[in-house]
């Protein structure tokens, strides 16, 4: 009996065009690829392949699935899709340490005229901002590129660590978090240089992450000490951004109208 997967599957191959690929073409009793013809692209048995697309033979690998999709030409979600109906999941993530943000996405983060936006990668470099967060938080464009880390500033910038309101609490809580997104976007082998860096020059980094806390991200109450407004309390939420595992979106709302006016008089001054 066909499944969802072998629906899929039978979807996506009658898309395809045989002349593309050096198959004769001819009279086809179905349009796109036979399903030999897609077993060769995916270098793996016919008969294997035809069983998955009728629902037989167990569940496939992640190896099969991604052969599948590389000789049906899948797009990422599409990719994606075909992971969640063979295996109830999406596939790993493959990381990409990559520092491209789109036009289209820093106009969201300036579209957000009080409320400073991030956008950062798995490795929490961060790669964009608008006006608000270089007022309040970071001017991240005066920074090298390499120091705009913000475990980096966490840990060795003495004005951060005077800005927040229970240093040790919410260093606890980045690391757990980095350390999660980290792992859940496949780049813990690139976060080694990091982490042996912040451990030599932070004590307490050190600690921190000899702890082997997990902390989650999505959303919390961010309070900053400001040398000229004071207490400044922001609600933060966090989000991934679609088709990019490598990055993430976290944006700062004004928890009080107080709080707004004193962002707006910040953003006046500069």
């Amino acid at each position: 009996m066909e499944n969802a997967l072998g629906m899929y599957l039978r979807d996506r191959r009658s898309r395809m065009d045989p002349a593309a690929f050096g198959f004769g073409g001819g009279r086809r009793r179905t349009p796109g690829l036979r399903r030999e013809e897609v077993a060769q692209r995916a270098n793996i048995s016919p008969t294997w392949y035809t069983w998955l697309e009728q629902g037989r033979g167990g569940a496939p690998s992640a190896d099969v699935l991604n052969r599948i999709a590389a000789g049906l030409m899948l797009t990422a979600p599409e990719r994606d899709h075909l992971f969640v109906l063979g295996l109830g999941r999406p596939p790993e993530a493959d990381y990409r340490n990559s520092n491209d943000v789109t036009p289209r996405l820093q106009r969201v983060l300036d579209a957000l005229p009080i409320s400073p936006a991030i956008i950062k990668t798995a490795t929490w470099d961060v790669v964009a901002w608008n006006a608000a967060a270089a007022a309040l938080l970071t001017d991240y464009g005066t920074l090298p590129r390499e120091q705009r880390n913000i475990l980096r500033l966490m840990f060795t910038n003495s004005r951060i660590k005077a800005a927040q309101e229970d240093w040790l609490s919410v260093a606890r809580y980045v690391v757990g978090a980095f350390r999660a997104d980290a792992a859940r976007a496949g780049a813990g082998a690139d976060i080694a240089q990091l982490v042996d860096e912040l451990s030599r020059l932070s004590p307490e980094f050190a600690m921190l992450w000899g702890d082997n806390d997990v902390a989650g991200h999505a959303d919390g109450l961010k309070r900053i000490h400001h040398p000229d407004h004071g207490l400044i309390e922001l609600e933060f939420s966090a989000f991934a951004v679609d088709g990019r595992p490598d990055l993430g979106m976290i944006v700062y709302n004004p928890a009080s109208p107080q709080t707004a006016e004193r962002i707006q008089s910040l953003m006046a001054r500069g």
